[in-house]
Order: C-alpha cells, then sequence, then structure tokens
C-alpha cells in the first residue's frame, strides 16, 4: 500500500494538534517556526522567542512585515494584543529557570533513548549554530522535536545512539517526522501515529530500530 509523506505545514499542524490550552512553548529556528501558524485562534498559547518575544502570533501578510519585529530566526512576526518584548537575558532566564512548558526544536539526529543533536554536525566545514538549544533542551518541561525522518541520503535522524555532538541527554520526550509521531519511553520509541498506509513494520525498517505498539494506520 502506498503512502505520502506529511508535507511541512502538515506537520507543523500536527505538532500545534498537541499544544494544550494555557501552555507557554518556544519555537525553535527552522521548521518549528511553522507551527505559529495552525494554533487556533480560539486556543490561548503564549509563544517565545529567545531573542526576548512572548506572544507572537502566526507569521504576517505579504507586505505587513515589521523587520524590527522578528524571531530568533530573523523571520518578521506578529504580536498577539498582551504580547511583550524584553531583554535578552530576561528571556534566557525563562528558559533555564524552567518557565516555558514546552520547547520544538528541529535536529539532525534524535537517540531512542532522547538524546538530541541538533548544533553541529561534526564536519570540518560545518558551520556550527551554537544558540539557545541546550538552554531549552534541559530547560523546557518538555521537549519536541520536529524533523525529516530520513536525512537526504536516506539515512534515518531517529537512531540507537547520536554520533554527531550532543545537544543534551535524554531530554526529548516526543518526536514529530513527516511520516510518524513517536514517543521517548523508558521501555523504548513507541508509535503515536503514523502516515495512513505505512505500516509499522515499513515504519521500523525506515528507522531501523524496534517500536512499541501503535495506532492503526
Amino acid at each position: 500500500m502506498s503512502w505520502t509523506r506529511r508535507t511541512k505545514d502538515q506537520l507543523a499542524a500536527r505538532v500545534a494538534q498537541d499544544i494544550p490550552e494555557g501552555a507557554t512553548v518556544n519555537l525553535g529556528i527552522g521548521q518549528p517556526t511553522l507551527v505559529a501558524n495552525h494554533i487556533p485562534a480560539s486556543r490561548e498559547v503564549l509563544l517565545h522567542s529567545e531573542n526576548g518575544l512572548l506572544g507572537m502570533g502566526p507569521a504576517p501578510a505579504a507586505g505587513e512585515e515589521d523587520y524590527d519585529l522578528i524571531n530568533a530566526g530573523k523571520q518578521p512576526v506578529t504580536l498577539l494584543p498582551g504580547g511583550s518584548y524584553f531583554h535578552h537575558t530576561d528571556s534566557f532566564a525563562m528558559m533555564r529557570g524552567g518557565h516555558l512548558d514546552i520547547c520544538v526544536l528541529g535536529a539532525f539526529q534524535v537517540s531512542e533513548k532522547g538524546d538530541l543533536a541538533n548544533w553541529h554536525t561534526g564536519e570540518k566545514d560545518a558551520i556550527p549554530a551554537v544558540g539557545g538549544a541546550m538552554d531549552l533542551a534541559v530547560g523546557a518541561k518538555q521537549t519536541w522535536v520536529m524533523m525529516d525522518l530520513l536525512t537526504k541520503q536516506g539515512g534515518s535522524k531517529i537512531v540507537r545512539e547520536c554520533s554527531y555532538p550532543l545537544t543534551g541527554l535524554a531530554c526529548v520526550k516526543r518526536i514529530y517526522t513527516d511520516v510518524a509521531t513517536l514517543d521517548v519511553t523508558p521501555g523504548g520509541l513507541r508509535c503515536v501515529d503514523r502516515v495512513e498506509g505505512l505500516s509499522q513494520a515499513a515504519l521500523e525498517q525506515l528507522i531501523g530500530l524496534p517500536l512499541l505498539g501503535a495506532e492503526a494506520a
């Protein structure tokens, strides 16, 4: 049976679906920023950006961008009523002080134990991206990863052990990919859902690791 990967917007909508009412959430640079566009207007969620914003809204309409109002990835954003800006130091105090309910980060690799590697591939010509990821990964109450399952070369980004420099140890609780959603549990990775038509056996083959029970797909 054939199956189709989630688009970036479908993946962002899947992440947004799980963010509860009243949560304070940091969206990391890259794909995670798309999540802001899929949070229902009826749900109150405080979006945080490490450069000193709280209360971000969706991306502005074309032609309405204000480049004095940007997220950590230098993308123009909107600010919802009641939103605020503040010093970078205060922003990191929020991150390090355990005041964020969830952070959503991209990743190069996630291990089956929840280890996260997302700042450097270790290659000599690669540019390290040291930012707030270390603080977020261990400071947020829950760390979620949002990424494509496979690399451009076809290898799984979910691995038994990370081969890239680590961002944090055993910090990832849930992994959202373009083909499946997985929980990191003490007993191993558990499939929460997967795209229609993709069997658990086929998903395990893509990842190269056994998985705990999955919902029907």
